[in-house]
């Protein structure tokens, strides 16, 4: 319908010009532009506009179950964009290299992997969430050091929640060996073990921090390890990132106004969800981006949803890709990403 629409917009554009041409309309002596003629330019641009948006309207956009997402759903309900949400990132990152999907909301470390198998053929077009680890526990501690002496349960060995609480370790003087990491599968297994031990913590991502700490009383959000990580490096190495919005860099030369105009939609969706998550709660979960609207509403707000771009963009996410390398160069495919890696 929006493609229909764009067309006759631009055919009615078309048909104008012709019919002002054919009525002489040119510049008055003075060389100054008739109202006839400034109506022309005016209803070219909404022609123009009109194009853009359906191209964007018609951009695929896959994105993963979960935070990266949420500031995606008020795009989603207005249908901006042939969205696909899967569970894992290894169901997006093939579909984007065979060109089955135009933009894609994975990982920040895969991002750079990415990029380095292609050869440099993968760019980022924003940043579209922050940190969204969380230390859950009975016990009662406030910072990265509470942690000595606990057993702390947790995903991702070998991963980026590792190579993040290392870090924070690390920048706190723990030693890891003062802290008992036990791995888990599972954040649901990870929330049972803490639930039995009140002693212990779990590193839980959200909205699984939310949602433990709603069915059991006891357990509450300890730490917040973006704010810890902000703390403990003075901001001097970037943020703490969970996900970036990734294209083709093909994809970015050839389509570069609906790139333009998805991120410009992506920030104002964004937007939404950080002022209003009482509203895109019931959508988040309609989306099947969250499955309960109750620890969605009190999930978003600790999600870290942002759209950072341009020079905040590569800041935040260079910083943090050194960190990663320093921890694990294959996290991020063994070298660290050029300045073609952002779009600016």
């Amino acid at each position: 319908m929006r493609r229909t629409r764009a067309a006759l917009a631009l055919a009615a554009a078309s048909m104008l010009a012709l019919a002002l041409t054919a009525a002489g309309c040119a510049p008055n002596a003075s060389g100054q532009q008739t109202s006839s003629q400034s109506e022309q330019q005016e209803a070219a641009g909404a022609a123009s506009s009109e194009d853009v948006a359906a191209e964007a309207d018609a951009l695929r956009i896959g994105s993963l179950k979960g935070p990266t997402s949420v500031g995606l759903a008020s795009m989603m309900a207005a249908d901006q964009g042939v969205f696909t949400v899967a569970a894992t990132a290894d169901e997006i990152a093939p579909k984007l290299l065979q060109g089955e999907l135009d933009v894609a909301l994975v990982p920040a470390n895969l991002a750079a992997t990415l990029y380095q198998k292609t050869s440099g053929g993968i760019t980022v077009l924003d940043v579209n969430t922050l940190g969204v680890l969380y230390a859950v526990s009975a016990a009662d501690f406030d910072s990265i050091e509470g942690l000595r002496g606990r057993t702390v349960y947790m995903t991702g060995k070998g991963t980026v929640p590792e190579y993040t609480l290392r870090a924070l370790l690390e920048a706190a003087g723990v030693q890891w060996d003062e802290v008992d990491v036990q791995f888990r599968s599972e954040p649901a297994e990870v929330a049972a073990l803490i639930a039995q031990d009140p002693e212990s913590a779990g590193i839980l991502p959200q909205p699984f921090a939310t949602s433990a700490t709603m069915k059991n009383p006891s357990l509450q959000q300890r730490i917040d390890l973006t704010r810890a990580w902000e703390e403990a490096t003075g901001g001097d190495r970037g943020s703490l990132i969970t996900g970036v919005t990734i294209a083709k860099t093909a994809t970015v030369e050839s389509k570069r106004a609906a790139i333009d105009e998805f991120v410009t939609r992506h920030s104002a969706s964004t937007d939404v969800a950080r002022s209003n998550p009482e509203q895109i709660a019931p959508e988040v979960v309609s989306l099947g981006i969250i499955d309960s609207e109750q620890v969605a509403e009190a999930a978003i707000p600790k999600c870290n949803v942002v759209c950072l771009t341009g020079e905040q963009m590569k800041d935040a996410l260079s910083g943090y890709l050194g960190i990663l390398y320093q921890q694990d160069p294959a996290s991020i495919g063994g070298v660290l990403p050029g300045e073609s890696f952002y779009l600016m």
